[in-house]
């Protein structure tokens, strides 16, 4: 740009900021009015391209240490004035503006940069930056934990401690699987374009009753032989600590497998079952009473051979 406009524009408010503003400050101001303002997001708007235009010049200044120097200085000097583009001689108080100043810092002109994109800008939009690379984020760090089963159906939170002893508190969802990794935003190595991300893997400790399947819990329950003969209604336990009921049919066997429909694993993507697999228990001791209706039990049901088919299908 030419250094005319130095005094003819106040970049200060342009950005919407102040004169004593911090290098975050005006960058933060920059990024905020380039995304309001970019061309990609209005298409045909002219008024909009000239105010994007002024905020890209504005940060292109503001932003180096050195022509923001420059800038201050030539708009305290040059305040009210006004001076012609190019000077071709003559007294020096017809000197072209760039041919003053050049004097004074040392260069040829007011501004290097016109009205380039600064490398910075490429952290928005996805360009190359004028030939610079654009800024990185940090690279992840990893991390590893253990919690309990019930912590792993309901969810929970854990605390990593750092070598510095800041305290990273880790949300862990409801219904994560042993083996499964989470993820902190913001808490990974530091970098040009933000921090990289925190990755924890869990370990979920193993639960002395309940077993997961995917989606689905199981858990044995044993029941008692005349229920398995007979059928009958039990009561099983639950993630929740609820008890059900349930039914078993009369002729159940030892390892069959009844379903409860939804009282396994419960998120809000998901709702696995609760599988019920039967141990029929047979008595160690019997009292007088109890043997003597095995017994008759026994000649009641004497024509009935469990091992009828056993050696027609043991044939090779």
């Amino acid at each position: 740009m030419a250094s005319q406009d130095w005094v003819d524009k106040d970049f200060y408010a342009i950005l919407g900021v102040s004169k004593d503003a911090s290098d975050a400050d005006i960058k933060k101001a920059y990024r905020k009015m380039a995304r309001k303002f970019h061309p990609d997001t209005n298409a045909g708007d002219p008024e909009a391209e000239r105010k994007f235009k002024d905020i890209t010049e504005a940060n292109a200044v503001l932003s180096d240490s050195e022509e923001r120097q420059q800038y201050d200085g030539i708009r305290a000097m040059g305040s009210g004035a006004r001076f012609s583009a190019g000077g071709q001689g003559g007294p020096q108080g017809n000197a072209g503006f760039e041919d003053v100043f050049s004097n004074l810092f040392g260069g040829g002109g007011g501004s290097r940069r016109g009205g380039q994109v600064p490398p910075d800008f490429a952290d928005l939009f996805g360009g190359g930056g004028f030939g610079q690379q654009a800024p990185r984020k940090g690279a992840d760090r990893t991390a590893s934990t253990s919690i309990s089963f019930a912590g792993s159906m309901k969810g929970t939170t854990i605390g990593l401690r750092e070598a510095n002893g800041e305290i990273i508190d880790v949300r862990i969802p409801a219904g994560i699987k042993d083996g499964q990794s989470v993820r902190v935003r913001g808490k990974g190595s530091p970098g040009g374009a933000g921090a990289g991300d925190l990755i924890v893997k869990v370990t979920v400790k193993p639960h002395g009753f309940f077993t997961r399947e995917e989606n689905n819990i199981r858990i044995h329950v044993p029941i008692s032989f005349p229920e398995a003969a007979l059928g009958g209604q039990i009561e099983v336990p639950t993630l929740t600590g609820e008890r059900v009921k349930m039914k078993v049919p009369a002729g159940s066997a030892t390892g069959r497998t009844l379903r409860l429909k939804g009282r396994g694993v419960v998120t809000s993507k998901v709702s696995g079952d609760l599988l019920i697999t039967l141990d029929v228990v047979i008595p160690q001791n019997l009292s007088k009473e109890a043997q003597e209706a095995v017994e008759a039990f026994a000649a009641a049901t004497k024509d009935e051979d469990p091992r009828e088919s056993l050696f027609t299908r043991a044939t090779l």
